[in-house]
């Protein structure tokens, strides 16, 4: 029969998209958020952000997503937690015997992570819970003294982010059987994990964390990690460099009350979706930088020719601060030399006028 069949066949080969992982930084500066709370507080900004957790993880079951927060003095994980914790509820529903004591639907709450909820999947439930209790307890263990400094973490966020992603790539590269007998990786060849970072952004940028900060945007550029950024409020000096360096998307919400909309039109396609899209553009992009000897954003300073440092002013007895190079300033501040204009010659003509030598032959031709 198979010599008679004229028709044509075909063969279905499916080929496994690789996973995406998703890290959102959120900026948690009490400050900050106590100045915006008339227009988005923090609470209603997380709950929009896990509606845009769980349509990230709801396009592919094997999409991954992990949330940090950059606090005033450190930077926290809110999902995943630490095994302790999740392990806790369970230990405190055991009774004295040993058994679980059980618990009737009518009891469940959406916020206890002991009894999720029926209506809700499990996956979207554990992160909900999980970032919701992180955040309480982050928010309780800050003290008054913390509030006096307003630098957030932001570096250590963005450097806990990618060992996050670079954990998963190499876990994923060993299970991968096929990786094993292929030819030796090359650095231009695609990641096996599609990773960007998503930073919400409410404060200004803190001079102080803009040598680790850009140390982390440019080890992010290396591996092909792409930084995405909403700005809430504030300066976001750095962070506009960190999108433009590593080919994210830099959107300065003018109405912070529409922060889901933003997540979902303008950040929701990952790095391979970007190619066939149109994506938000911006426009300008702020390049100053922050001194090394004081931490000022400047836009024009003395760089040592060594080492690259930035400083806003001579530094003392013109040595770098921080390589130690005698640094020869030359004519700086001097005045320029200014050369005075050569006078062109008159000709004269027999009726006495004279007029400019223009070195054309020719004279004007008549109508």
């Amino acid at each position: 029969m198979d010599a008679v069949d004229v028709s044509e066949h075909y063969e279905v080969t499916s080929v496994d998209s690789p996973p995406s992982l998703l890290s959102i930084v959120i900026d948690t500066n009490p400050r900050a958020w106590a100045a915006l709370e008339s227009r988005l507080s923090l609470s209603q900004a997380i709950s929009n952000i896990l509606v845009f957790v769980n349509a990230h993880l709801a396009f592919s079951n094997t999409n991954q997503v992990a949330v940090i927060a950059a606090h005033v003095n450190r930077a926290v994980w809110l999902y995943p937690a630490a095994a302790a914790a999740a392990q806790k509820p369970l230990a405190a529903a055991r009774d004295h015997s040993g058994d679980v004591q059980m618990q009737d639907v009518s009891a469940e709450t959406n916020n206890s992570s002991s009894s999720p909820s029926a209506n809700k999947y499990p996956q979207f439930a554990q992160i909900e819970s999980s970032v919701f209790s992180s955040i309480q307890s982050l928010m309780a263990e800050t003290t008054v003294q913390d509030l006096d400094q307003v630098t957030t973490q932001l570096s250590g966020a963005l450097t806990l982010a990618l060992c996050r992603i670079n954990k998963a790539s190499q876990a994923l590269s060993a299970s991968d059987t096929t990786l094993s007998n292929a030819a030796p990786v090359n650095s231009a060849a695609p990641p096996p994990v599609k990773s960007r970072i998503v930073v919400i952004s409410v404060s200004d940028s803190e001079p102080s964390q803009y040598i680790p900060t850009m140390n982390a945007v440019f080890a992010a550029a290396h591996n092909q990690v792409a930084i995405d950024t909403i700005a809430l409020a504030g300066d976001s000096t750095f962070l506009q460099q960190a999108c433009f360096n590593t080919n994210g998307i830099f959107l300065k919400a003018s109405n912070p009350q529409g922060l889901l909309t933003y997540l979902m039109f303008g950040l929701i396609p990952d790095t391979e979706a970007r190619e066939s899209i149109i994506t938000p553009a911006h426009d300008t992009v702020d390049f100053r930088t922050a001194c090394f000897c004081h931490g000022r954003v400047v836009d024009t300073g003395f760089v040592c020719s060594v080492c690259l440092s930035i400083f806003c002013e001579p530094p003392e007895n013109a040595e770098c601060l921080t390589c130690g190079t005698v640094l020869a300033l030359g004519n700086y501040g001097a005045k320029p030399a200014v050369v005075p204009r050569r006078k062109k010659k008159k000709k004269k003509i027999a009726n006495g006028s004279g007029r400019e030598e223009t070195g054309s032959a020719t004279g004007t031709p008549k109508p």
